[in-house]
């Protein structure tokens, strides 16, 4: 967790968005980074950090999330002013519990960033799109008028379909934009994600670079 931290956070970008973090690491992320952290948590931990960190990594992909919780985290340069806008549930209730969660970056043009992780339910790719609808309503309300909207994170649903937004890249993972054009949206090759052999993260990290107010 903590090399793959430090590796998107190494060219020094604006914002970092991450879902599925496990709780235990949350307040470390600042250290890593040396951004500044905004998180929510989407599923508490079931046993003590420590501990559940220990279970989990004995076999990650049988206990995921389900003892050290998880999370989901946006990470702001300290060079921004940022402000906490809130969380708001996006998956229906009787599903697991699903949220979005935004900050506000101030400057001559305000940017609002929402990072949200949808349902993975590929069966019915209906669900993960009304959840990713109910997202950009909540940056939208969130935003202050005139704000250029990024809406970032695991969709799990290839085509978002959001109008006023840029296109969506490959896969299940999207940086979309409302209010300006994004130079360049792209997902990290496999190489750049691979350290001493281990792949640091199970989805390619998605960077997306944008020229808001001639900057």
């Amino acid at each position: 967790m903590r090399q793959m931290v430090e590796l998107v956070a190494a060219d020094g970008p604006d914002v970092v968005c991450l879902q599925e973090v496990p709780v235990w690491a949350l307040p470390r992320l600042d250290d890593w980074s040396g951004m500044r952290r905004f998180d929510v948590i989407t599923r508490p931990p079931l046993w003590p950090g420590p501990f559940s960190k220990w279970v989990t990594r004995a076999h990650q992909g049988f206990f995921r999330s389900g003892l050290a919780g998880q999370a989901n985290a946006l990470l702001v340069a300290p060079r921004h002013a940022a402000t906490d806008l809130g969380h708001e549930r996006i998956s229906e209730h009787g599903r697991e519990r699903r949220l979005v969660h935004a900050v506000r970056i101030a400057g001559t043009d305000g940017v609002t960033v929402a990072n949200l992780h949808a349902s993975n339910d590929h069966a019915h790719p209906d669900v993960p799109r009304a959840e990713t609808e109910r997202a950009a309503a909540f940056a939208e309300r969130a935003a202050t008028p005139g704000d250029v909207v990024v809406l970032a994170g695991d969709f799990n649903v290839v085509d978002p379909q959001l109008r006023a937004y840029s296109a969506p890249s490959d896969g299940i993972d999207h940086v979309l934009v409302r209010g300006a054009v994004p130079d360049s949206v792209a997902p990290w090759p496999l190489e750049r994600r691979v350290q001493n052999g281990v792949v640091l993260s199970d989805h390619p990290v998605v960077e997306a670079r944008l020229r808001i107010g001639g900057a």
